[in-house]
């Protein structure tokens, strides 16, 4: 008996093992290899032999990144630390976005806070240049104390947010009632740090006190499970019916939907679906039709 459960064990572990090393199909290198400072001068360091990266904001400038691959489909995982203390003013977005004005893009922004409130996570999808589908929520965490993992799953049928893997909002893919999805344009991954005290906290009533600068986001562990885009092509193959790239096919499963009832009864804030106000015409056809958008 003692033999067989040690056999079956075994057979587990390499399957996992077997699963999981299929579905690197981009992984993850150092910051140097991955990714490209953009702006900021030198606001924006790669540190620790390229294992940890921050942005930083003064009164002059802020500072941002982007990924030096381009993907069309995946699971992308980044660890942040947000700015600490007094952040009000301030806008940490984490986000994949396509070039030009009929862009795609699928957005986290941090919003800072004054010391003691909780920053606000922003989330919204674009198609073909157009948002305006904003969800908003609390963490049940502070996210300046120690990295938490925020990640993108985007693949044919859905896009999936989530927080340390718990799904915080999905946007399926409603094209047959004529929603456009992103699936056309690859993107590339950005993070900045910069000022936003005109909107960011509490409408723009709450300025950014600078006294406080610089403000400071880190940023660890990326990992890209996704299909790099180069050169009009697709690094990925076909979904084999194996079902071994998961996220390629993956949408919520059972315990996926519980955690995000959870989350969005007691975290949500803000739901572009339940405004009635800003839709006095009819609210979009995705909220119609979709229980969790």
């Amino acid at each position: 008996m003692a033999t067989q459960t040690y056999h079956r064990i075994s057979v587990v572990l390499l399957l996992l093992f077997i699963v999981s090393s299929s579905l690197t199909v981009a992984s993850a290198g150092t910051f140097y290899e991955d990714f490209d400072l953009t702006w900021g001068d030198q606001r924006a360091k790669i540190l620790d032999n390229g294992e940890l990266l921050t942005l930083s904001l003064d009164q002059i400038c802020g500072s941002g990144f982007q990924s030096k691959r381009e993907y069309l489909f995946g699971r992308i995982d980044m660890q942040l630390k947000l700015v600490s203390g007094n952040s009000a003013g301030t806008v940490t977005a984490y986000y994949l976005s396509s070039d030009g004005p009929s862009h795609d893009e699928i957005d986290f922004e941090f919003l800072g806070n004054v010391s003691g409130e909780p920053y606000i996570v922003h989330t919204n999808v674009y198609t073909q240049g157009k948002g305006e589908r904003e969800q908003q929520f609390y963490l049940w965490f502070d996210p300046t104390k120690d990295f938490h993992t925020y990640s993108f799953l985007w693949n044919p049928r859905c896009i999936i947010f989530l927080v340390d893997n718990i799904p915080i909002r999905v946007f399926n893919n409603e094209e047959s009632i004529g929603v456009p999805f992103p699936k056309r344009q690859p993107m590339k991954l950005y993070s900045s740090l910069w000022n936003a005290d005109q909107w960011a906290t509490r409408g723009g009533l709450v300025k950014t006190d600078w006294s406080k600068a610089p403000f400071t986001a880190y940023y660890r562990n990326f990992n890209a499970n996704a299909c790099i885009w180069s050169r009009g092509t697709s690094s990925c193959t076909p979904v084999s019916s194996n079902g071994m790239a998961n996220w390629q096919t993956q949408e919520l499963n059972a315990n996926g939907r519980r955690s995000l009832r959870w989350v969005q009864k007691y975290y949500m804030i803000y739901n572009y679906c339940a405004d009635f106000k800003r839709f006095p015409e009819g609210r979009p056809r995705e909220c119609r039709h979709a229980r969790f958008l």
